[in-house]
């Protein structure tokens, strides 16, 4: 039997940031990782500036940068569809991360295969305290110790750690043998994503509605592009049916820039379908195991968290682990105070995701004429701006009142007054917030 500090169940990106916050700080710490090749399927590609300001702490962020595509706005464009004719523009608005008062004022795209890479190398680089088994997976607990199934010879083995973390995703073992409960949300749309060849003048983000579609645009490096295509739910089947001419058609009319780019998609075997959902287990620790990322959190994709929560879950309980492995004692009754951090957190950005769900979700004019003014107030109105930014971008919080609810449906006017540093920055997480237990106050 095996034995190490910490026994990470998963090695995505939550698990592996997971283990190189610990192996770097001189926690023993096993990753299993079940896939013994690249992952075809789509994963996130997004990271936020919490999550870069994460990543750089980690020694990271250099080697990220040079693989990444980074951008500082995200455009709206809201297109009217005519009959045998180009749609016209109707609306166009911007959401702005440089209005952030933080050296991470900005998002990147990279390759999630390409960033595990990053995160693998690095964790690598501790191999007094890292030790990763691949292929094999957690299939479950006997008598408290962990049972691992290698995958090539169907052999398994007993392995004792202090502390076990379910990082598996929505599919979780250890959620499953924990016990805890959650209730998924589904939704009446899906996604069809696919990565395709971008013009070299195609920098920042870009997202184009009309009243029934929604193309959400993020350059990669390399000149690619990641293209989320939304579609009724239950219609993939007859799409493909058309050929894949449809989706040539569907993203000139949104994009005519990708249209010598988009022809070059040549099958449907290329396109990934996405099936939203939003679930939160109702706790994320048990005696001495816990849970990160999806295991936990399974967010809409519409504002790109998915990956990041957990990346920013693995950040506070790597924290928090390598604090308790300094008591004189492993005492997991500490281990509560990650979800104190984490939970509250992760559901504010489930919240916020789904409401920017809804607002793509019904193809009413007044509905879109609702969310067409929301943004555009959003845009305008300082407070509005930098709330959306700082919200998303995971550096902070700062909530919306009934007021700001009232200048973003256009009931009230927007306000002019712009927000100063002071201001922007008493909203931002601090050391204490983030890693409570260090002032030395345990509850």
């Amino acid at each position: 039997m095996k034995d190490t500090d910490v026994l990470v169940h998963g090695g995505g990106v939550g698990g592996l940031a997971l283990a190189v916050k610990l192996a770097s700080n001189g926690v023993d710490v096993a990753v299993v990782e079940q896939l013994k090749a690249e992952s075809p399927s789509y994963k996130g590609e997004l990271l936020q500036p919490k999550t870069l300001q994460l990543l750089d702490a980690l020694g990271l962020l250099d080697e990220i940068l040079k693989h990444g595509h980074t951008f500082d706005a995200i455009e709206f464009n809201e297109l009217e569809r005519r009959e045998n004719d180009e749609p016209i523009h109707i609306g166009n608005s911007k959401m702005d991360y440089s209005l952030l008062f933080s050296p991470y004022n900005y998002a990147l795209m990279i390759p999630h295969e390409k960033l595990k890479k990053i995160m693998l190398d690095k964790a690598r680089e501790y191999s007094d305290h890292f030790t990763y088994i691949q292929p094999a997976r957690f299939v479950g607990f006997e008598e408290g110790v962990a049972q691992i199934k290698y995958t090539y010879d169907k052999t398994y083995e007993k392995m004792s750690a202090h502390i076990y973390v379910g990082a598996e995703g929505r599919n979780s073992p250890t959620r499953n043998a924990m016990g805890v409960h959650s209730e998924s949300k589904t939704y009446n749309h899906h996604f069809l994503t696919v990565t395709i060849p971008r013009p070299p003048e195609f920098q920042k983000g870009k997202i184009v509605t009309t009243n029934h579609r929604f193309l959400g645009l993020f350059p990669l490096p390399n000149e690619k592009i990641r293209t989320v295509f939304l579609i009724k739910a239950g219609a993939y089947k007859a799409l493909k049916q058309e050929g894949i001419e449809y989706i040539h058609q569907a993203y000139k009319e949104l994009c005519p820039e990708l249209g010598d780019y988009v022809t070059q998609l040549q099958s449907w075997k290329d396109i990934q379908l996405m099936i939203p959902t939003m679930y939160h287990v109702d706790h994320y620790v048990s005696d001495n195991i816990a849970l990160i990322g999806d295991a936990a959190h399974a967010v809409h994709p519409m504002a790109g968290e998915g990956m990041n929560l957990a990346i920013q879950d693995a950040d506070v309980l790597g924290q928090l682990i390598v604090w308790m492995k300094q008591q004189p004692t492993w005492d997991m009754s500490h281990l509560q105070w990650y979800e104190k951090v984490r939970r509250p957190r992760a559901q504010f950005l489930l919240e916020l995701s789904h409401l920017s769900a809804l607002a793509y979700s019904f193809p009413y004019r007044w509905w879109r004429q609702v969310r067409m003014k929301s943004i555009v107030q959003m845009e305008k109105d300082p407070v509005l701006h930098v709330k959306q930014m700082l919200n998303i971008s995971g550096l902070g919080r700062w909530d919306n009142t009934i007021l700001d609810r009232a200048i973003q449906i256009g009931i009230l006017p927007k306000r002019n007054k712009a927000i100063n540093e002071e201001e922007q920055l008493s909203y931002f997480f601090e050391r204490t917030e983030d890693y409570p237990w260090e002032k030395g106050e345990i509850e």
